[in-house]
């Protein structure tokens, strides 16, 4: 457990812009930070940090919080490793009491998942400097690949030694659970099926037996980090020359390692892709750490996987711009081709690098000096279009055939571009390589757009089979929500406890008399006013996060205090956390008026104005729904005495209905 003290000391280094900057790509807008949301796919930048309140926001999935929460959040970490993580990054010792060997039984199965992973590559990489059969085959392996001893460090590279159950008997030896190494995919379980006595089917000769043995004997070892850097997944290469055993052998998938989702060397190259500006991407994990030696740090692997929307969504935090260089062969051809489309597809400016003939990122990265090396990327990176033209068009003798079908496949990735101005630069430069007619070209890439389009609007629109009755019961729902939203005060009661949380400790002047009865106006603050005005009328917020909010503010006033936003947005219950991320985010700011001579008010300084708009404003909602409730029970025909007692009760909440509204400057209609 870590002491108060040291988690004082993190909340206070922990700067949310920087926490958010290892992730996201961010830009200055006015007052805060906006960049493109980490947490669910898009291509216009809903995702706000402000450092002034410490806090981030999306305004397209709604997700929020405060440094803390954002790593939790992101990386699927717990709060006291979030705390750890945040500790290291801002080299904070921290102190923690000693765990009960119940509580080193692990917490839970996701965090088991990645202890016992960084036990695993802490182990591979001791094999490969402690033990004989590491140094001479793991070391020499790497060693005869050029790596230095730095590098082979950074990457935490490492050798499982070519026994069937050495790593798995060391783990267990150490108290690891072969459930959590089965799991995590570094053990394999094996189980054989009772024997039995055929002439007695029901007994068994011999008993079922259960065996693990080491998924990855005999291989170098390339562990796989998620983007904080904690090892989730391995990549093991065999040395043997014996084709039928795999070459790599890679983890499955887990509930901590999605590959889909991965991209093998970002943690090692975020920074260096921000600071460079585009993201080179390779196949390969020697390919990604071979260019690290040669200084290119700004190199990530898709790691032997078709690239993916996730690893595409990895990459778009970081930049937009992105240079490909995969394998020559036609399996690395037809990975680039996928690949360009489904990059076009989300946004991403794309190039293509052909490296000379039998060189790869690894091999050629050997032959040339950094700076060389770096030319060579830039100077040579090709766009899709003209990488397309030469793959499509290759032998085709120029067959016209050939090569229009080479054309319009071009014309098909064009379309996928979602921005039109960017559309008609590629189409201008299609038509100067291809030798067409760029007015021929336009009405292809239209024709292709407009399918495209009719065929995802049908595909959403036409429902699949027993989805009728779903539609109807679906209409039904609305229907009877819309009516109930009639007597709902949901949004009234958000607004009041919008202003407790922005502004309850803020002073406002109301009127009041001295003790000779002379008025006079004497200042309280926001919240002391917002609860006794609610408490004169005994209204209760209905919504239970809201009343849980209220609640607070109730309890602290009766001790003479009033909490600040800190206190709410590191409150232990997250639902109150969230909620206030939410009250104090704005979606949109106001343009400079200022040098127009205009100068809109701020909220500031119409606190008063403010507060009681939205205790009145409370008040007629809570009014609105008495005057419904009464008006239905007299619609079902009470006996006499009720109604007449009904009569005169919607008589009078009529009346202060509009004297409420008069206040607000409504005009009611009948």
């Amino acid at each position: 457990m870590i002491h108060k003290e040291d988690i004082d000391k993190i909340f206070e280094a922990a700067r949310v812009e920087e926490v958010v900057a290892d992730y996201v790509s961010l830009k200055k807008r006015g007052a805060n930070l906006i960049g493109c949301c980490p947490f669910h796919n898009e291509k216009t930048p809903s995702f706000y940090v402000s450092p002034a309140k410490g806090i981030y926001k999306c305004f397209g999935c709604g997700k929020g919080g405060h440094a803390i929460n954002f790593i939790m959040e992101h990386d699927k970490l717990t709060y006291p490793d979030a705390l750890r993580y945040l500790a290291k990054k801002y080299n904070i010792e921290i102190t923690e009491e000693e765990q009960t060997p119940e509580q080193v039984q692990f917490q839970n199965d996701r965090e088991s998942l990645l202890v016992v992973s960084s036990f695993a590559q802490k182990h591979f990489s001791e094999n490969l400097y402690n033990t004989d059969e590491g140094k001479s085959i793991g070391l020499g392996y790497f060693k005869e690949r050029g790596l230095r001893e730095d590098i082979i460090q950074k990457f935490q590279l490492g050798y499982s030694i070519n026994q069937r159950t050495a790593f798995t008997d060391i783990a267990i030896a150490t108290g690891y659970k072969t459930e959590y190494l089965v799991k995590a995919g570094l053990t394999i379980e094996f189980k054989n099926e009772p024997e039995t006595n055929p002439e007695e089917s029901e007994i068994p000769v011999k008993a079922a037996e259960t065996r693990y043995i080491d998924r990855f004997s005999g291989r170098v070892m390339f562990p796989i980090q998620n983007q904080s850097g904690r090892v989730i997944a391995f990549g093991g290469r065999t040395l043997r020359s014996d084709k039928k055993v795999a070459k790599y052998v890679n983890s499955p998938e887990t509930e901590i390692y999605h590959k889909s989702d991965v991209l093998y060397g970002l943690f090692q190259s975020k920074n260096a892709i921000q600071k460079e500006k585009f993201c080179f991407l390779v196949e390969g994990y020697m390919d990604v750490i071979a260019m690290h030696q040669a200084g290119v740090e700004n190199v990530v692997a898709s790691s032997g996987t078709a690239l993916t929307a996730g690893q595409i969504k990895l990459i778009q935090r970081f930049t937009n711009d992105i240079i490909i260089s995969y394998d020559g062969d036609q399996a690395g051809i037809n990975a680039a081709l996928k690949g360009i489309d489904l990059l076009l597809e989300e946004g991403m400016n794309v190039k293509v690098l052909l490296f000379p003939d039998g060189d790869d990122p690894d091999s050629y990265s050997k032959k040339v000096s950094t700076q060389e090396l770096k030319d060579f990327i830039v100077t040579n990176a090709q766009n899709f279009i003209s990488y397309k033209a030469s793959i499509l068009t290759k032998g085709t003798n120029n067959d016209p055939l050939r090569k229009a079908e080479a054309i319009k496949k071009i014309v098909e990735s064009i379309a996928l571009i979602p921005d039109a101005i960017y559309r008609s630069v590629y189409v201008k430069e299609c038509s100067r390589i291809m030798d067409v007619d760029e007015q021929i070209l336009l009405s292809e890439l239209n024709k292709i757009r407009n399918k495209n389009f009719n065929d995802k609007r049908n595909q959403h629109l036409t429902p699949s089979e027993g989805e009728g009755a779903d539609a109807a019961s679906h209409l039904e729902s609305f229907v009877e929500k819309k009516e109930h939203t009639i007597a709902d005060a949901e949004h009234q009661e958000r607004e009041i406890i919008r202003l407790l949380i922005n502004y309850g400790g803020s002073l406002i002047k109301i009127d009041s008399e001295n003790e000779s009865g002379e008025p006079i106006e004497v200042d309280v603050s926001v919240a002391y006013v917002i609860i006794q005005e609610l408490k004169n009328d005994t209204i209760i917020l209905e919504n239970l996060l809201y009343n849980t909010a209220y609640n607070e503010f109730v309890e602290h006033l009766e001790k003479d205090a009033i909490p600040d936003i800190n206190y709410f947005i590191n409150h232990e219950n997250s639902a109150l956390s969230s909620l206030t991320i939410d009250l104090i985010s704005e979606p949109y700011f106001l343009s400079n008026w200022e040098q127009h001579g205009i100068y809109p008010p701020k909220e500031i300084d119409i606190l008063k104005h403010s507060a009681y708009k939205a205790i009145y404003t409370l008040k007629c909602r809570k009014l609105e729904m008495m005057i419904y409730n009464i008006q239905k029970r007299i619609k079902d025909n009470p006996p006499e005495e009720e109604l007449m007692t009904l009569l005169q009760t919607n008589i009078s909440l009529q009346n202060a209905y509009k004297v409420f509204n008069n206040i607000l400057g409504r005009i009611i209609v009948k």
